[in-house]
């Protein structure tokens, strides 16, 4: 009897180029969580399908992921022409990947998605996996680069609503710059963006969220009542 490996192989089409491409994916029934950190990191037992989150093109170096919109601008694709794929030396990521394997995969996502103008909320979302990357291998100062370019992210999606129409709510996204502005130090903002969240617990069909902000607020509470004691 065959035994079923975890990782199997996803036919996949360049968004850009239309390159048909196979890509490893790991199958649900091994991917089993062990625990989440504040911001939604989550740890696995064994096989991470993080690592295998974004789909790069061999052929163009196209990078992107399951909720990239197909749609191009005629600059945006100019750009990706003369930025991306003009310089790329065909190489393939469709075998097992490292974290170090997969950093590189959500560098060069993050970078086609700047070129093509995404939604902050889409480019937020790639510089905190790139943060939970750099955390799942102890390296701090790269973690909290990242973690300050995916705050700064959240906040303009924010102040602009970009938000509307993903799969990434509000709530969430008031959540999320409470607890980086926590994770980066910038306790004021942490303060005020949890009780944005709380604010909101009569209404809202997220109420998982509201517990960790009351949570995350009442242990930065303590945190910084212990200091003004000692």
């Amino acid at each position: 009897m065959t035994s079923i490996e975890p990782l199997y192989d996803k036919q996949c089409t360049c968004l850009l180029c239309q390159t048909p491409f196979t890509t490893k994916k790991v199958r649900s029934r091994f991917v089993k969580v062990t625990s989440y950190d504040t911001d939604f990191l989550p740890y696995y037992s064994e096989h991470n399908p993080l690592l295998y989150y974004i789909n790069v093109c061999p052929s163009c170096g196209f990078s992107f992921h399951n909720d990239t919109v197909p749609y191009f601008s005629q600059e945006g694709k100019m750009l990706l022409i003369e930025k991306v794929c003009s310089q790329w030396v065909p190489q393939s990521y469709s075998g097992e990947r490292s974290i170090e394997d997969s950093i590189k995969t959500h560098k060069l996502a993050s970078y086609c998605a700047i070129l093509r103008k995404e939604k902050h909320v889409m480019i937020a979302g790639l510089y905190l996996r790139l943060a939970w990357h750099y955390r799942m291998l102890h390296n701090d100062i790269q973690e909290m680069r990242f973690l300050n370019l995916a705050l700064y992210e959240y906040e303009l999606s924010y102040s602009t609503g970009d938000y509307s129409g993903t799969t990434v709510s509000e709530l969430r996204t008031i959540y999320l710059i409470a607890d980086l502005s926590r994770r980066t130090n910038k306790l004021e903002e942490a303060t005020r963006y949890y009780s944005k969240v709380i604010e909101q617990q009569s209404r809202t069909t997220e109420p998982q969220i509201i517990k960790l902000a009351k949570e995350s607020w009442q242990e930065m509470r303590e945190k910084q009542q212990t200091l003004l004691a000692e």
